[in-house]
């Protein structure tokens, strides 16, 4: 299958790789993403290897309404419909409960949660029309576990981590899968940030000792978007290296 398909959150991180890995397969590619300085250099970046007609960039701001409909009118013209969708756009925000201020908690839940209920509203009824489509969400570990001082991430997450169970059964009539990916801590340029001796400590924590890679959300996220994942959906499946399967006891001898 080589269709259309949206990421948000595309110019960067596990969006872009996402994206390239996408085009590398032979798919339309829709980028969006609310940083429009860095989308349009990396479109331009693409293009002197892609053609115009199979890759394109919208500015979006996926917890606007208007600006989500936009994006979608956008598709529509560049690409003439869509196979799927890939909610990757996401932000992050440290804190307990009574720490976080009332609009940190407000954009991370539009940004991470009402993004899905848009770009959703604005793409699945022609899904439903052509009794086929796909949808991948970005989750995350820390939407199965509980984390220390992730309050709002936490439950932003584990929203994410259950409306992907309503919407397969909702749109599994239409031929419609939904699906979510739960990274681990992953190799990001944001996660690059910290210090290295941080990024050392969360290597060590896991199994396998080594942190994920975007390129292995992005491997992923296209199994379930195409074909080759057709009997799957509902699911939340962690790329983790093992971070979410230790129970947390100590080692008994």
């Amino acid at each position: 299958m080589n269709g259309t398909v949206v990421i948000t959150g595309a110019v960067s991180g596990i969006g872009l790789s996402t994206s390239k890995l996408f085009l590398a397969k032979g798919w339309n590619v829709m980028m969006a993403d609310f940083n429009e300085d860095l989308g349009k250099k990396v479109l331009e970046e693409l293009l002197a290897e892609y053609s115009p007609e199979r890759l394109a960039f919208q500015q979006c701001d996926v917890s606007s309404a208007r600006s989500v409909d936009a994006m979608a009118q956008a598709t529509h013209d560049s690409f003439g419909h869509v196979d799927s969708v890939i909610n990757n756009a996401g932000i992050f925000a440290k804190g307990a409960v009574h720490e976080i201020d009332e609009d940190v908690w407000d954009r991370v839940m539009a940004t991470d949660v009402k993004s899905i209920y848009l770009t959703t509203k604005a793409f699945v009824p022609e899904m439903i029309e052509r009794k086929s489509g796909t949808i991948v969400n970005t989750a995350s570990i820390s939407g199965l576990q509980g984390d220390y001082n992730m309050a709002v991430y936490n439950a932003a997450k584990g929203a994410v981590v259950n409306l992907v169970r309503a919407m397969a059964l909702d749109y599994g009539k239409y031929g419609i899968r939904v699906n979510n990916v739960n990274p681990g801590p992953t190799m990001t340029p944001m996660f690059r940030s910290n210090p290295q001796s941080v990024i050392d400590e969360f290597a060590q924590a896991s199994p396998l000792g080594r942190l994920v890679q975007p390129e292995d959300i992005a491997r992923t996220m296209y199994f379930l978007a195409s074909d080759e994942s057709d009997p799957i959906t509902g699911q939340n499946i962690p790329v983790s290296a093992g971070f979410e399967i230790y129970s947390g006891q100590p080692v008994q001898d």
